[in-house]
């Protein structure tokens, strides 16, 4: 895993001295993400430089550094990722006369790039990527990111230059660099806890879609193409449902997944695995067992809070598996002490609290490994949040009901205080007992009066009333809750599983895990997001996915090979923190500063927000999500600085 940035001097402003020494400086922003060595190329004439960070997982040896260059001297390719096709690659390059010094994985990109082209090798790679590649020939530049957006790649316009980096940090180490915040931008962060793309904080910085390249010649003139769509994946596997038996759909997932995990063993740094005890990382962990002649490692941190401790689970499904496993507790003021640093790791606001324990496991398991797999993408490819199962069959109870009557239920289970619930639920058997009744209830209160659209609207939103709370008149897309995209789904569940899977996947949890990961050098691989299996997915009638109360109804078939049900059957749990008692203790007076003296210096509207404290402070609320967003905008406000600006969007593309 590494680190990429580099300049397109479309003036022609920078002689090759200040070429070199801006790739040198973007580069060295990212040292965190490859501290193993550093490395620049430009090409003066034509005003580029390509700088890069490695941490260096396979081929170790100076023949896997970066910029590389193609043995024929046409490309130059700056990279971050893993290609785990790439011995399959490498050996049909060879039959075609390539020749290579090492044996590293981006090797065999850029001899594919001088081969097959650009386009024709991405669509032929199996893995997680982003990169540079200029074309020395035809004097362009393409950028390219994988799939599902495992990798980041930010690209804008400063000063007459096009910029790109794998992280926003980078492009401060520009001359003259002046961020503005993106007031849209900001709407949609305080809405959802992330920036979704294509926005970034910064107006005219803009992330590249996943499954995406964009060209840039020597004129400046862009062109972004999907060589990958999922919403082509989504509806042509929705046209095309399996109808195999139940086992054999079973059986040919099974082997798809095991071959996913087996290629992301391959390594010549230590390796090992994030085990909560859940389905997902439950089902990748074994099948990585499986698949390895010695004892795994796996790793898991616990809570001293029961209601937020996994570790448990985890150490019985590491026992059973007989894995080498380490876990780490740690207490309310490690997981806090972690919060000054979030402004740093993630460069944007990011405001998904689970972005703790993310960080805390990552820090632990580099102290052993380099490489860890994990069980990220289950819930989004195989249907595992709640909302897909028990939240959508309530919905669809309540059509029977008048918008009045739910509207009455509602303000019913409202008018009793969240901690009265969190009581009451005391009778619930603790194992099978939800974490966070009360909140729960008022979610569900605050969707009831809603149908399908309005149920996921709700779901995946802090602040509604979000464009209001930005002054100066922001707005948001609403495109992906129209209509129209509902309608070219079969069944509510395939709906919310591609709108998962087109803005939370990659913009908050992918995102999360990257930076987290990448601030200590640790590369993590999802081999429940290779492209492959996420078409199998798709074809998938919904009986695979959720039947008779249970989520991700194949994927347990698989994990139940491996390991006993009654490690697996419990309540969904999350990666959470306590925010909301946080809020109301020892983060409180940090909490009360930042909201008191906010750095945003008007830029939002201070009325709601302090009412929301103030229910939050008296208990009457929980309202950790939406205080945690505005938290978490002021804090790296206050850190960063920047200059405010009005609308953003994508005003650079295509001039």
């Amino acid at each position: 895993m590494c680190g990429i940035a580099g300049l397109f001097d479309l003036k022609r402003q920078f002689g090759a001295e200040a070429l070199r020494l801006t790739g040198a400086r973007m580069a060295d922003t990212l040292r965190h993400r490859g501290p193993d060595d550093q490395g620049v190329w430009i090409d003066a004439e034509a005003g580029l430089t390509l700088g890069h960070t490695r941490l260096a997982i396979i081929d170790l040896s100076p023949a896997g550094a970066q910029p590389m260059t193609s043995r024929c001297g046409r490309f130059v390719l700056s990279y971050n990722g893993e290609i785990y096709n790439a011995p399959e690659l490498r050996a049909e390059l060879e039959a075609r006369g390539r020749t290579f010094r090492g044996h590293s994985d981006t090797e065999v990109m850029v001899e594919g790039f001088a081969e097959w082209g650009v386009r024709p090798t991405v669509e032929r790679l199996i893995g997680m990527f982003a990169f540079a590649a200029w074309d020395r020939e035809a004097r362009m530049l393409t950028l390219g990111r994988d799939r599902l957006g495992i990798k980041p790649l930010y690209w804008g316009y400063a000063n007459g230059s096009l910029v790109f980096a794998s992280e926003l940090k980078a492009l401060k180490a520009v001359p003259d660099w002046r961020g503005e915040i993106d007031r849209n931008a900001l709407t949609a962060f305080l809405r959802y806890g992330y920036v979704p793309a294509p926005l970034s904080i910064y107006r005219d910085v803009h992330k590249l879609g996943p499954g995406t390249l964009l060209e840039c010649d020597e004129r400046g003139d862009i062109a972004c193409a999907a060589y990958w769509s999922l919403s082509e994946v989504a509806a042509k596997g929705q046209s095309s449902l399996l109808a195999e038996p139940d086992a054999a759909v079973v059986e040919m997932t099974e082997a798809l997944l095991s071959d996913a995990v087996r290629r992301r063993l391959v390594a010549d740094v230590p390796l090992g695995m994030f085990l909560s005890g859940g389905i997902d990382s439950s089902t990748v962990a074994a099948l990585m067992q499986a698949n390895s002649p010695r004892p795994i490692r796996t790793f898991s941190i616990g809570f001293n809070e029961p209601a937020y401790d996994e570790a448990p689970y985890a150490r019985d499904v590491a026992a059973h598996l007989g894995t080498e496993h380490t876990e780490l507790y740690v207490t309310p003021a490690e997981a806090q002490a972690v919060i000054p640093n979030l402004q740093e790791i993630y460069d944007e606001p990011f405001a998904d609290s689970s972005q703790i324990p993310t960080y805390l496991i990552s820090r632990m398991t580099r102290q052993h490994v380099t490489v860890a797999l994990s069980g990220d993408g289950g819930d989004e490819v195989f249907a595992g949040y709640n909302r897909y199962g028990q939240g959508l069959a309530l919905v669809r109870l309540m059509r029977a009901f008048p918008v009045s009557v739910r509207r009455a239920m509602a303000g019913a289970m409202t008018a009793v205080p969240p901690g009265t619930w969190d009581s009451l639920s005391r009778v619930i058997p603790k194992p099978i007992r939800p974490r966070l009744v009360g909140d729960k209830i008022y979610k569900l209160a605050g969707v009831l009066p809603e149908d399908c659209i309005g149920f996921y609207r709700r779901l995946v939103t802090q602040w509604p009333e979000a464009p209001a709370l930005v002054n100066g008149g922001a707005k948001l897309d609403e495109n992906l809750f129209a209509g129209e995209i509902r309608n070219r789904f079969s069944d509510d569940v395939a709906w919310m599983q591609f709108l998962d899977m087109a803005t939370y996947l990659p913009d908050d949890i992918l995102a999360k895990v990257d930076r987290a990961s990448m601030a200590v050098a640790l590369e993590v691989r999802v081999p429940l997001l290779d492209h492959r299996v996420v078409e199998l997915a798709w074809r998938l009638p919904l009986r695979c996915k959720l039947r008779s109360g249970l989520s991700k109804w194949l994927l347990r078939q698989i994990a139940y090979k491996f390991v006993p049900r009654r490690l697996l059957e419990r309540p969904k749990m999350g990666f959470a923190v306590p925010i909301d008692q946080w809020l109301r203790g020892p983060l409180k007076d940090w909490a009360n500063d930042l909201l008191s003296a906010p750095a945003s210096n008007g830029l939002l509207d201070r009325k709601p927000i302090l009412e929301k404290w103030n229910e939050h402070q008296a208990g009457k609320r929980n309202w950790q999500g939406a205080l945690w967003n505005v938290l978490m905008f002021e804090a790296w406000n206050e850190s960063n600085r920047p200059v405010v600006s009005g609308q953003g969007g994508l005003s650079g593309l295509g001039r």
